[in-house]
C-alpha cells in the first residue's frame, strides 16, 4: 500500500458506523455460514460496516468454486450495506514456508484459490500467515513463502492485496519478526509490490516480543524503520491470554488479558492510524453479536475519552 494507509481495493475509504451514527474503521471477522452474501448483514448486526471472513471452510483443503450467484449475493449484500472495507483470512492448514514439497504445492494452490475467491468477491486483501519451517531453517521458509506469494499474485491478478500477519512466534513459526516480513516482501518484484503489505495482530505482537505495554512508541520506530509504516495494511486488535514474550497465541477480549486497555487506547488515538482498519478476533462465545459489540463500543470510547 506505498503512499497510503487505507486498504486499497473495492471499500472506498476504510470508514465504518458507530453506534452513535457517526464513521469509522472498525469491525470484526465475522461468520459465512450459509454462504459468503451473509457475512455483510453480520457485519452490520455489530455495528460494524467492516469485516474479515473465511470464503472457505478455513480447516479443510477442499477448494469450492464460488458460483456467480454467490459472487453476485455477496457483491449486492455489501453494497446494501455500505460494507466499506472487505477481507477473507487464508486457511489454517496452508503453510507457504514448508520444506515439503507436496505440501507447499499444495498451500501454493489452496491459496491461489483463496486469493482468486476474494479478487471474485471484490475483496479489498486476504491475510495470511507466513506458515512454519518445520526444518528448522527460518531463512529457507521466508525464501519459500516469498516465491509462493510471488507465484500467486502473478497467477491472480486483481486489487486485492495479500497482508502477511506478524505471527507469535512460536515453534518453527516464521514470521513473528518485522525483519522476518521485510525478507519475504524485499523478495516481491517492484511490479507487484503495490498487491503486498502488513496485519499486525496485537496478541501475536506481544507474545512475540513487541512491547506495546510498557515500550509502545519503539515498536512502531522499529516498524518504520524495518517495513515502513506504509506497509500497514490492517489491524487484528486482540488481548491476550497469555504473558508478554510467551510466543503463544490465545486471543482475550479487549482490556482482559494482559496487554490490558492501555496499548488499545493508544492505538485508537494515534493519528497515525485513524484510517487503518481494525478487526477483532477476539472470542465470540455462543453469541456472535454481544460480545463483539461490546468490544467494539469500549474501542470506540477509548478514541471518545471515556472508557477504561
Amino acid at each position: 500500500m506505498s503512499g497510503s494507509p487505507v486498504v486499497e481495493g473495492s471499500g472506498a475509504s476504510g470508514e465504518a458506523r458507530s453506534g452513535s451514527g457517526s464513521r469509522d474503521e472498525l469491525g470484526a471477522h465475522v461468520s459465512s455460514a450459509g454462504g459468503v452474501g451473509n457475512a455483510p448483514d453480520r457485519a452490520r448486526a455489530i455495528d460494524s460496516v467492516s469485516l474479515q471472513l473465511f470464503t472457505k471452510q478455513p480447516s479443510r483443503w477442499a477448494e469450492p468454486e464460488l458460483s456467480v450467484e454467490a459472487v453476485e449475493a455477496f457483491r449486492e449484500a455489501r453494497a446494501g450495506v455500505d460494507i466499506a472495507v472487505a477481507g477473507s483470512h487464508d486457511s489454517y492448514l496452508i503453510n507457504l514456508a514448508s520444506p515439503d514439497p507436496k505440501l507447499w504445492q499444495r498451500s501454493l494452490d489452496c491459496f491461489i484459490g483463496e486469493l482468486g475467491r476474494s479478487v471474485a468477491l471484490g475483496l479489498d486483501f486476504v491475510v495470511t500467515h507466513p506458515g512454519n519451517a518445520t526444518d528448522g531453517n527460518e531463512r529457507e521458509g521466508l525464501v519459500r513463502n516469498a516465491e509462493a506469494l510471488v507465484r500467486a499474485l502473478e497467477e491472480v491478478p486483481g486489487e486485492t492485496r495479500v497482508l502477511l500477519e506478524l505471527t507469535a512466534g512460536a515453534g518453527t513459526t516464521v514470521g513473528a519478526t518485522f525483519e522476518n516480513l521485510e525478507m519475504i516482501i524485499r523478495r516481491v518484484p517492484s511490479e507487484l509490490q503495490g498487491r503486498v503489505g502488513v496485519c499486525f495482530d496485537t496478541c501475536h505482537a506481544y507474545s512475540a516480543g513487541y512491547d506495546l505495554v510498557d515500550d509502545y512508541d519503539s515498536v512502531w520506530i522499529r516498524f518504520d524503520d524495518v517495513l515502513g509504516l506504509d506497509r500497514l495494511g490492517l489491524f487484528h486488535l486482540n488481548d491476550s491470554k497469555h504473558p508478554f514474550d510467551s510466543r503463544k497465541d490465545r486471543h482475550e477480549h479487549i482490556g482482559e488479558g494482559t496487554l490490558g486497555p492501555e496499548p488499545f487506547r493508544r492505538i485508537m488515538t494515534d493519528e497515525r492510524f485513524l484510517e487503518i482498519p481494525k478487526l477483532l478476533e477476539t472470542p465470540k462465545g455462543e453469541d456472535m453479536v454481544t460480545f463483539d459489540r461490546k468490544n467494539l463500543a469500549l474501542l470506540r470510547s477509548f478514541r471518545a475519552g471515556s472508557g477504561g
